[in-house]
């Protein structure tokens, strides 16, 4: 469970310290504007213990510029850089744009078959083509179960169903589209983006009903990775904190280990980090 990075990690030391505490794996969203330089990955993974897992978002030339399209270099470059990480690489998610349609179906298979054995990916797609519970939606589904890649479950439900005057919340319901909900499972490993509100009550009906899908595909055995954001993501480690509450409660034979207190919700936060300057 954890949640994305912001922006490029300057103050790695202190970010990833802090995380890896309370948190097993971090969104990697920095590698959709550039690549990290080889002396970062490294010490990322210095950084680090064995069983965290980097969840990096494949980078915006080859899923919004190139459309998967003569990308080949850029795709190599991208698991070359981050391949120092060996074990600490966790599932690789392909964002596509709005505009990625039932039309590109073909495109993304091919790109799909090229990718390498040796990783996990989930694939994220954000047009109402792959959500017609049709021919389209199918195919998509039956694509990724094909390669034993996940489906990307992108949640903004309660986002959406809030009335707010606050910037923040504002602009999050513009840049987050609603999407029609979907927890289908492709592969091992489902993936679940969760986008909220900033306080933990409202989320807290949501948050019940993924932890009792959550529970089920742990019983399955799967790995299901979870992030969850809020519109200020200074938030999101209460978030995170609430969903760890109620799914530990719903399986109490698996003695999931408590959540250490993350440094903003120490009562002395002299050196609380701040997320908007990592």
């Amino acid at each position: 469970m954890g949640w994305r990075t912001i922006q490029p990690i300057r103050k790695a030391e202190r970010f990833l310290a802090a995380v890896f505490t309370g948190f097993n794996t971090v969104e990697g969203n920095t590698t959709f504007y550039g690549l990290p330089k080889t002396e970062t990955v490294i010490k990322w993974k210095d950084d680090t213990p064995p069983d965290f897992k980097f969840s990096f978002k494949f980078p915006q030339i080859i899923s919004h510029t190139r459309m998967l399209v003569n990308c080949g270099a850029e795709t190599r470059d991208f698991f070359e850089r981050l391949a120092p990480l060996g074990e600490r690489l966790g599932v690789f998610f392909l964002q596509l744009p709005p505009s990625f349609n039932k039309s590109a179906l073909d495109v993304l298979e091919k790109y799909l078959s090229g990718l390498p054995d040796e990783f996990q990916y989930a694939v994220e797609v954000r047009h109402l083509d792959f959500f017609d519970e049709g021919d389209t939606e199918k195919r998509y589904n039956d694509m990724l179960n094909k390669h034993q890649i996940n489906r990307v479950i992108f949640d903004t439900s309660t986002l959406h169903d809030i009335q707010s005057s606050a910037s923040d919340i504002i602009a999050a319901q513009r840049k987050k589209p609603k999407m029609p909900s979907r927890f289908t499972v492709t592969a091992d490993e489902p993936l679940i983006r969760y986008v909220g509100f900033n306080e933990a009550f409202p989320n807290e009906t949501r948050l019940a009903e993924i932890a009792d899908i959550v529970a089920d595909w742990l019983q399955q055995n799967k790995t299901p990775y979870v992030f969850i954001h809020a519109p200020n993501d200074f938030y999101a480690p209460q978030l995170c904190r609430k969903f760890h509450e109620i799914l530990s409660a719903g399986l109490p034979e698996r003695s999931i280990s408590p959540m250490p207190e993350w440094p903003s919700e120490s009562k002395d936060n002299s050196g609380q980090l701040n997320l908007f300057d990592i």
